[in-house]
């Protein structure tokens, strides 16, 4: 049987891979995709999320729109990473399937009553605000939570947004908190794991060999996208953040890490958002989270190559 699934996003170039790599995967059953407010607002993300849909050929996924903003503040945003579109680099033609007149907070919530417990996975690849949001007007679907699998924070490699915090938890560390406190099992990759993900000029020209217009589409995006971290962080290729979530599940043999405490500060103006993981277990605070630390980059590349040339469907 698939796994089902419900991937909220902020589609984000990386956002989009991770969406392909889903669908291209048939031990994964996207049951739908939330749009959240990250990298662009909500009204580009929902778009964006039907561009990649159509993109991979499967108009029958279904899209939700999600919160505008998040839990207590203003929308922090990433243009300045991904373009003013959330996913530059690659002209693509407006959707024409629809988004689904459901609020993306209601449908997580409806799913995952209407599913048997422990048999929905949670995929959060952006700020957790639809998630969070949820789960503070519903705490009940915490305990029918299969796993939370999501891209988000870091220790050894400190923060992308701030020194001290990950960009999808400064953005809403209120809803990450609650997500992290809610019960449900955790797995998190961390810019510990996404940093050795790095889109080498090898790895790129890999999926450009397969010569399809959806990989012309991938490596326009990976080209754009990796400018900035390549500039910033003097690397051959950036990395490639939220893929890892969906390879997570179709091969966890290619990730190590460690149950571990997680906890988000929220208050302090030098560090909201960090995630403070208690990594060598110096705090007797409960362990509520699967902190990845390293991943077999080349496994990874191989898996999304693999996918990504069976797309369209």
């Amino acid at each position: 049987m698939p796994q089902k699934i419900i991937i909220d996003t902020d589609p984000g170039q990386d956002d989009a891979l991770a969406i392909l790599l889903a669908l291209a995967s048939p031990e994964i059953e996207v049951l739908g995709i939330t749009a959240a407010a990250g990298n662009v607002p909500v009204t580009l993300t929902s778009k964006n999320i039907r561009k990649v849909c159509e993109l991979a050929g499967r108009t029958d996924v279904k899209v939700f729109a999600g919160c505008e903003g998040p839990m207590e503040g203003s929308l922090f945003t990433a243009e300045y990473v991904h373009g003013a579109t959330g996913m530059d680099g690659a002209d693509l033609p407006e959707p024409t399937m629809p988004l689904e007149p459901q609020h993306g907070v209601d449908f997580i919530i409806e799913t995952l009553m209407a599913h048997e417990p422990g048999t929905v996975t949670i995929c959060t690849l952006g700020p957790m605000t639809n998630l969070g949001t949820a789960l503070d007007r519903e705490p009940a679907i915490a305990a029918r939570i299969q796993q939370i699998v999501l891209m988000g924070g870091g220790l050894f490699e400190g923060g992308n947004v701030t020194p001290a915090a990950e960009f999808n938890i400064f953005v809403d560390p209120k809803a990450a908190k609650i997500c992290f406190g809610c019960g449900a099992p955790i797995v998190m990759m961390p810019l510990d794991v996404t940093h050795q993900t790095l889109t080498t000029a090898k790895r790129v020209a890999a999926i450009k060999a397969l010569g399809t217009p959806l990989a012309e589409a991938v490596v326009g995006w990976l080209e754009f996208f990796e400018r900035f971290d390549e500039q910033k962080y003097g690397t051959d290729g950036g990395p490639l953040h939220d893929p890892n979530v969906i390879a997570y599940l179709l091969k966890p043999e290619l990730y190590e890490g460690r149950l571990c405490n997680v906890e988000i500060e929220t208050d302090s103006a030098l560090t909201k958002g960090m995630t403070v993981a208690d990594w060598w277990g110096v705090t007797t605070r409960p362990k509520n989270a699967t902190f990845m630390r390293h991943v077999d980059a080349d496994g990874f590349y191989a898996l999304l190559t693999e996918r990504l040339a069976r797309l369209p469907v």
